[in-house]
Formats: structure tokens, C-alpha cells, sequence
């Protein structure tokens, strides 16, 4: 196709068929998508989650950080989870804790998908010492297991929740940007590519118009999963110490306050690990549900 043809083509609105093909592409997806019994429970899940974060003030039974008499008060009617050390209640404090694990997963794979997509596109198009540049210091991140690039980081900006979000989103920056450098080496071949460069079209609008809707499906997937590898990772760190201060309530932090007490108080850390455990599962199984409708090869 050229320039000229390419232009007409544009300016004519003859991209109907095509959009029209891009919304029955999309039904199509939706449909398998729940048709997946896995992935339509882990969303409900999520989406719950999702709105007990938001509306987390007006859920917990109890001030979440108040202390009382009832130190390591067993599950009953009057506090559903039971109590921690100080008396607090167990289930306010893990109802507050899903907006912070939420934000932690959100925010992580945000900084990671934007630095990582950005990095990625740049690499795969132009090639050449920009190429090599770009991924040999992702060869660098990638010489060290994530959680021990974590703990670096954190060990240089120290400890604290937006620190752990930054050193989560820099240890997986390097698993974007190699997926979509490798997909946007296939997409740049095409044509409407090629018809766009001939035009004389911009190099931002080549990449973000042209190229990144084309090597979305396999990111959001990615992110999809990242979001629950973040959680996880987050927890890791707060439960070793180098998360959020207390009282924060983090799952993780819970955790890791409650660990003397596990012979004890049983419910201190089997709630929050519950929790964990839910939370990531729900969102593994969107994320497998996702991978599912959006890959060709198991569209057929």
C-alpha cells in the first residue's frame, strides 16, 4: 500500500470494515472470556476486592487501629476474625489491608508497564545501538532474581510503601520491555506499518498509534499477571520488615507482626494469609482467563 493509497484510505473513514471487525473481535473475546468458569469466578472475586478497597471505611465493623481489652480474643459473633495482641480487630484491619495490597500490585505494574512498553517499542523499532543499549541493561536487571533486585532498591531508598512499589516496579521493568520489543519486531513488518512511515508519520505516532494497540494483547495479560506476583512480592517484603511502617495494614505486615503468636492465636495468621491467598489466585485465574481468549492459537 502506498503513501497516497494509505492517506486516501485514512481520510476517507475506510476503515469502518475494520473497526467493525475490531468490535466483533472484541464481542468474540468477551464471550470466551466468561465462558471460562475459572476466570468469570476469579473476576467476581476481584471485583469484589476491588470494592471493598474502595468503600473500606464504611466496611469495617470496627476503628481499625483502636485497641481494647480483648487481646487475643478467639473468632466469635462479636469480632468475626478475632483480635490481635492490642485488642484490635482482626477482620477491620485486613478489610483497610486490601486497599494497600491493591494499590501496592496497581502501582508496581503501572510504573513497570509504562517504563517497560515505552523502553520495549523503542528497542523493537529502531534497532541498531538504541537496541543494544536497551537491552543490555536489561540483561543487567536480569542477572538478578527480582526479589534480590527489590531488596537492593530498597536498601538504597529505604523502607516504606512507595518505596516498595518503585523497587517492585523496577525489578519487573525488564519482563515488558523484552515482550514487547520481540512482538513489536513482528508488527513493524506490516504494512499499514510501512504505509505510516512512508507518510512520513512521526515516530510517536508510529509506535503509539500504529504499533502498541497491535502488541497490547500479550501485555495486558503480562500486567494482568504482574499485578499478582506485585501483591505477593509486597508481602514478601513487608513480612521480612522492609514494607510500610506500622501501623499500617498490610496484609504482609499482619503477617509478620502475628508470627510469635501462632501457637497461640491460630487465626492471626491464618486470615491475612487467606487473604494473600485468594487475592492472587483470583487474579492469576483472570489473568489465564485473559490469555486464553486473546490468543489466536487457542482461539482455534
Amino acid at each position: 500500500m502506498s503513501a497516497k493509497h494509505y492517506e486516501q484510505y485514512e481520510a476517507d473513514g475506510l476503515m469502518s470494515d475494520d473497526r467493525a471487525g475490531e468490535l466483533s473481535l472484541a464481542r468474540l473475546t468477551v464471550r470466551r472470556f466468561f465462558k471460562n468458569r475459572g476466570a468469570t469466578a476469579g473476576l467476581i472475586v476481584v471485583l469484589a476486592l476491588i470494592m471493598m478497597a474502595i468503600f473500606a471505611p464504611h466496611l469495617t465493623p470496627y476503628e481499625p487501629f483502636a485497641v481494647s481489652d480483648n487481646l487475643l480474643d478467639a473468632p466469635s459473633s462479636r469480632h468475626l476474625l478475632g483480635t490481635d495482641p492490642l485488642g484490635r480487630d482482626l477482620l477491620s484491619m485486613i478489610i483497610v489491608g486490601s486497599r494497600i495490597s491493591l494499590q501496592v500490585g496497581l502501582v508496581a505494574v503501572g510504573i513497570a508497564l509504562v517504563v517497560g512498553t515505552t523502553l520495549g517499542l523503542i528497542a523493537g523499532y529502531l534497532e541498531g545501538w538504541m537496541d543494544n543499549v536497551i537491552m543490555r541493561c536489561m540483561d543487567v536487571l536480569l542477572a538478578f532474581p527480582g526479589i534480590l533486585l527489590a531488596l537492593v532498591i530498597i536498601a538504597v531508598l529505604g523502607s516504606g510503601l512507595f518505596n516498595v512499589m518503585i523497587a517492585i516496579g523496577i525489578a519487573t521493568i525488564p519482563t515488558y520491555t523484552r515482550l514487547v520489543r520481540g512482538e513489536t519486531l513482528s508488527v513493524k513488518q506490516n504494512e499499514y506499518t510501512m504505509a505510516a512511515r512512508a507518510q512520513g508519520a512521526s515516530l510517536g505516532r508510529i509506535l503509539f498509534r500504529h504499533i502498541l494497540p497491535n502488541v497490547a494483547a500479550p501485555v495486558i495479560v503480562t500486567s494482568t499477571l504482574g499485578v499478582a506476583g506485585a501483591i505477593l512480592a509486597a508481602a514478601g517484603l513487608s513480612f521480612i520488615g522492609l514494607g510500610p511502617s506500622p501501623p499500617t495494614a498490610e496484609w504482609g505486615a499482619i503477617l509478620a507482626q502475628s508470627r510469635q503468636y501462632i501457637r497461640r492465636a491460630w487465626w492471626l495468621v491464618t486470615f491475612p494469609g487467606v487473604a494473600i491467598t485468594v487475592t492472587v489466585l483470583s487474579i492469576n485465574m483472570v489473568g489465564d482467563g485473559l490469555r486464553d481468549a486473546l490468543d489466536p492459537q487457542l482461539r482455534r
